[in-house]
């Protein structure tokens, strides 16, 4: 997020532009008009509630509407192709996951886009780990057993999630090389609908972001095997990483971004990373997200980009080496 003289400068710099903004939004200022921020999976996902928080409080910020539109499949891949698609005005926007921005590029061929020519970044907005959850019916309680199971009954334990090349598929893919069983990939278009069958008996394990599984873990609807990032996560401080349970390799932590168009002004670009910038500092925003276990990031369009760039050569190292393939 940047030093706290940093810090104070966007929120000064915020202070001196927001009247202006509103005040001449006649004259054909930015944003002029509701502003449509795609999120390429379901609703009830973890991509569209980190989106519809910030979605609010950037209206605040901009002056304008900012408008949700859900376009799941794909893995993020589909929604967010059609912001590459769109007009580069700033009016159409996006909020999407690495999924879509870098471990699709890794895994397939024909990914409609470049994600570093044909996007422009905006800011990253949050990291958030992902954490191996389980139906209540399976007969495995623990990782261990989990793994015992699944030798003993190899191609029989599947594996649900959001879609192919999102960060829940190769968490698992990931989690199947590291372990050396052999469990069946069931893509959705979109966590939530996962979750659902999880709960619903119809598939048996998912990695999946720890906002869209907290509630159901807390209620019982299903179980919690482990954390799949280095650390272990607040709200579930007994749950012992992957990396405890001796899997080093395994490190499944996505993250979720804003970017627009390609050849959108610069100018405009700033200015929804200046407003991003203000949501993450907004206490309500942090009150909403980070008990959920999401971890706000921020900073320039320039480190994001250097971030996607990065991001792209890990995981086609990690497809590589490992020999992950899409279903």
């Amino acid at each position: 997020m940047g030093t706290p003289a940093k810090v104070a400068a966007v929120i000064a710099l915020l202070a001196a532009c927001a009247p202006a903004w509103a005040q001449n939004r006649g004259a054909g200022s930015y944003p002029d008009k509701p502003v449509r921020l795609v999120v390429p999976f379901p609703p009830g996902g973890p991509n569209d509630i980190i989106a519809r928080v910030f979605a609010q409080k950037m209206q605040q910020i901009l002056g304008q509407n900012v408008i949700i539109d859900n376009r799941g499949g794909a893995g993020g891949v589909i929604g967010t192709d059609n912001v590459v698609k769109s007009e580069p005005d700033g009016y159409s926007i996006a909020i999407t996951s690495a999924g879509a921005l870098a471990i699709s590029t890794a895994l397939q061929d024909k990914v409609p886009y470049d994600p570093l020519k044909d996007l422009a970044p905006v800011t990253l907005i949050a990291r958030v780990p992902e954490v191996l959850v389980a139906s209540t019916t399976l007969p495995a309680p623990d990782v261990e057993a989990l793994v015992a199971l699944a030798k003993a009954r190899p191609g029989t334990v599947n594996y649900g999630s959001s879609g192919p090349g999102s960060m829940p598929h190769l968490s698992g893919a990931l989690f199947a090389v590291s372990a050396g069983i052999d469990i069946v990939h069931v893509p959705y278009r979109g966590a939530a609908p996962a979750v659902n069958d999880l709960i619903g008996h119809q598939v048996q394990i998912l990695f999946a972001d720890q906002p869209v599984v907290l509630p159901h873990i807390q209620s019982g609807a299903i179980a919690a095997l482990a954390v799949g990032g280095r650390e272990r996560v607040v709200a579930l401080p007994d749950l012992k990483t992957m990396n405890e349970l001796g899997y080093p390799q395994m490190e499944a932590v996505n993250w979720y971004g804003m970017v627009a168009p390609a050849r959108t002004p610069a100018a405009i670009i700033a200015k929804l990373n200046a407003a991003a910038t203000a949501a993450m500092l907004a206490p309500d925003v942090k009150e909403k997200l980070v008990p959920q276990g999401a971890i706000l990031a921020g900073g320039t369009p320039e480190e994001f980009a250097a971030f996607m760039a990065s991001e792209i050569d890990k995981w086609t190292k990690v497809v590589q080496t490992a020999g992950i393939k899409v279903n």
